[in-house]
Parts: structure tokens; sequence; C-alpha cells
């Protein structure tokens, strides 16, 4: 039997070695934790959930929705397994983090063709192997990486969100309540916490002006081989964005439209939104509030948030640093190393953001792996299919203006028949396009 190596045990690399081993291959799965922390990572389950629990919106005429229906398609494992642990969240799909990193983990080590070792790998292997060891990969295996590629690693910071006891919410003050109704509970799938305008400028006031976490030197950014403070714009802290003017919150995550105020009637002027992060309702997140706030500072300042008086914090935000390779120059789109057919990159390495253009690029990835051991041709999806796209992406991209990518109509195909529709409109037709150009690629090639 074939053998294949994955380096992660994450969302991407528990994906490829499913699918690899789905296929036929002995798969030898590395995951260094728990034997080496990353420091974000708080077990040693695969597939855990560092920065939310929310893998986005399940609709159908969605970006997001658009990519799940095309890993049905494909037989994805983890989107199973998260459907098996989902929460209620309106239109989205939320999951149990520590259920759903459970499942995976169980499921993988049920696998009679997956070997699950635990200890760190420090050079990448002569053997065939799918380097999916993500964004924290540690710096003996970013120096091997590195030293293949003769290119430099692009860096940049990621921002997890505080978790809050659900008892500590004062729902004197906050209400439940789905953005245009839309929820899965009648009350409501989400604790809002409702702010006035006088409450709202003294908030990013404070947030303006509260002590950060100080980046030690070996975390700054680099970029063309220079040091640079950089933020991804995809997940930027709260203070990060209230430095760029008063009213960038009210726009942007504390954004109040499709609410109303039960007790007012009206339409807060801003709000804060708490998504369930546990089956049992015990925890929830602070939707969009990434920081790198001091933790004091998060006590002090986010306990201004009505309902959030006497809020306990069982997860303070922080930072980390996130590592991705530059993939224009060094991927094809079938995710093989440009100089390497049996060398394939998958996950947020790559530059794909978003916990399900991981578990994609990881599908295909092992998909690819298996399909070149057994001797037939890797796939290149189409470009009007999402994760077609998002590969073509990534590796196609002008390297100076490189940012990690999710899912989003904006990098598919124009549809030449769209005219002025409206956007549910158009995303209905990219929707059926890419699942329809998905299914025939496939029907030929399976």
């Amino acid at each position: 039997m074939t053998e294949l190596i994955v380096i992660g045990g994450g969302l991407a690399g528990s994906e490829a070695a499913w699918q690899a081993a789905q296929r036929g291959l002995k798969v030898r799965l590395y995951e260094m934790r728990p034997t080496l922390s990353t420091g974000a990572h708080q077990t040693a389950d695969l597939a855990e959930l560092v920065c939310s629990n929310s893998l986005g919106s399940n609709l159908p005429d969605r970006a997001s929705g658009v990519l799940k229906n095309e890993l049905r398609r494909l037989g994805s494992l983890l989107l199973e397994c998260a459907e098996e642990a989902a929460l209620p969240a309106g239109g989205a799909l939320a999951v149990d983090r520590e259920e759903f990193a459970r499942r995976v983990t169980a499921r993988i080590q049920a696998h009679p063709n997956i070997d699950l070792v635990r200890e760190e790998v420090r050079e990448i292997p002569s053997a065939p192997v799918i380097v999916a060891s993500g964004p924290l990969t540690s710096e003996g295996l970013s120096k091997s990486i590195a030293a293949l590629s003769g290119e430099e690693h692009l860096f940049f910071f990621d921002a997890i969100a505080p978790v809050i006891a659900a008892d500590s919410i004062n729902m004197q003050a906050a209400f439940r309540a789905s953005r245009y109704g839309a929820g899965e509970q009648d009350e409501g799938d989400y604790i809002n916490c409702p702010l006035n305008k006088a409450e709202y400028l003294v908030f990013v006031e404070a947030l303006q002006t509260a002590e950060r976490i100080e980046l030690r030197s070996f975390e700054e950014a680099i970029r063309d081989g220079v040091k640079a403070g950089y933020f991804f714009e995809g997940c930027l802290p709260v203070e990060i964005i209230a430095s760029r003017g008063r009213d960038s919150l009210a726009f942007g995550p504390m954004r109040p439209v499709g609410l109303t105020d039960p007790r007012t009637g009206r339409r807060p002027w801003a709000v804060v939104q708490l998504r369930q992060d546990n089956l049992a309702g015990s925890l929830y997140n602070m939707v969009g509030f990434q920081t790198n706030l001091k933790f004091p500072e998060q006590r002090r300042v986010l306990r201004m948030i009505p309902g959030l008086e006497n809020a306990e914090f069982v997860r303070y935000g922080q930072m980390h640093r996130n590592t991705f390779i530059a993939s224009p120059r060094l991927l094809r789109p079938s995710l093989q190393h440009i100089q390497r057919d049996d060398l394939f990159f998958a996950g947020q390495i790559t530059g794909v953001e978003g916990y399900m253009g991981n578990i994609a690029t990881g599908a295909l990835a092992g998909i690819n792996a298996a399909r070149l051991l057994q001797g037939k041709a890797p796939l290149i999806l189409p470009e009007t299919s999402m994760l077609g796209a998002l590969c073509h992406y990534v590796t196609h991209a002008d390297l100076k203006d490189f940012q990690p990518m999710k899912a989003n109509f904006g990098i598919l195909p124009l549809l030449h028949e769209s005219g002025k529709m409206g956007k549910r409109e158009r995303g209905a037709l990219h929707a059926g396009r890419a699942l329809q150009d998905l299914e025939t690629y496939l029907t030929q090639y399976e």
C-alpha cells in the first residue's frame, strides 16, 4: 500500500489525511501537540478551532455556503463533523469547539489507513507529503520550508476574541435576537449588547487609549524582507479598527443593522453580538472582537459594554503570528509545489483564509496526492467553482498585494447574464454555475 505523510493535524491536515486514506493510501499524520505547544491551542485534539467557532454562512447563495456544498460533493469529513456539533447561529454554521474537535479526532484515530503520530516534523521529508502545518508552523519546519522555497516567509498577525461565561452576562441590559429575525431559535440565536451614541463614543475612546501588549521583535511582520507591523485586514483587532475613526466600529463589527432593541423599539446606535460557543450554552464569544489589549485593560474596557459590566472572561483575546508562504511563486493550482510533484501544501499556510477554505484545500490536496500516487493526473478544479477560484487566486495573485483570501464571489469569473441583478440573485447564479461546473468536471475524472 502506498504511503503518504501529512504534516499537521489541524483542519486542512485532518481533511487531507481522511481524503487520501479513503482512496486507499496508507497515511502517517503528524501532529506535534501536545509534545510541542503552539501557544494558541488549548487541547491535544485534532482540528481545534482557535479564533472563532463559526464556519461561516450556510446559505446556498452565499460564498461560504457555495464552498460548503462543494465540500459535501467531495465527501468532507470535517464538514460532516461540524454539522454534527452545530449550534444555533442564524444562517451560519457554528459549532461547539470541543465537541467538533473530539469528533474529528475520534474519526481519524479509528480509520484503518491512518496512523496518528504525535511528534514534531522539523524537515520536509523526501517522501510524498502534504504540508498542512498551519499558521503556527514550528520554527524548525519553517526553516525547512524557507530553505526549500528560497523565499522569505510572509507573516501576518491574527487575533483571538474573548470568551465570556454566559451566567455573567446581564440580560437586563442585553437582549436575544438574530439579525432580521433569521435565527433558528424563536428568541434569537445571539445575545446583543446595545449601546447608545454617548456610550459608544466613550467606549471607542477607551479602546483607542487602552494599553496593548507589545509585540516581540521576532514576531514583527516581514514583507519583501522588510520588518513592519502588519495586520491581516480580514481579522483586525478592534482597537486597530477604532483607531481608524470613531465611526469605524459602528460600520464594522458593531454595526446594528437588522436588530431592534425590544426595550426601546428602535435600532441601537451600535451593538456587540455574543455567539454561543459550546453546546451547553455556558460560554459565549464576542463576535468580531479580536483584540491585543493587555488582559487588565480588556477587563476594564470591555466591561464598559452594557450587559458586560460583570463579565467573567473564560479566555482573553490575544494575538498570535500566522505564517503563509509565497504561493503565487511556489504552488500550482493543484496545490503541488512547482518543482516537486509529490510535495503538496494545504490550509492557511497557502494563503487561504477561513475555516472552510482550510478544510477545502486540505480535501483537494488529499485527493490529488492520492491521484498522483495511483498514477492519475491531479485535479485542477474549474475557476467557476469556489474551491477552484480560491486555488487559482493563491497561485496567481500579484505577490506585492498578496493577502490571505477567503471564499467570496469577487474571485469568481464574471457572470455574463447578471446585468443589474440584486446581490442575492447574483449569488444564486454563481452558486448554480459553481456546482454545475464542478459536477461536470468531477464526472469526467472520477
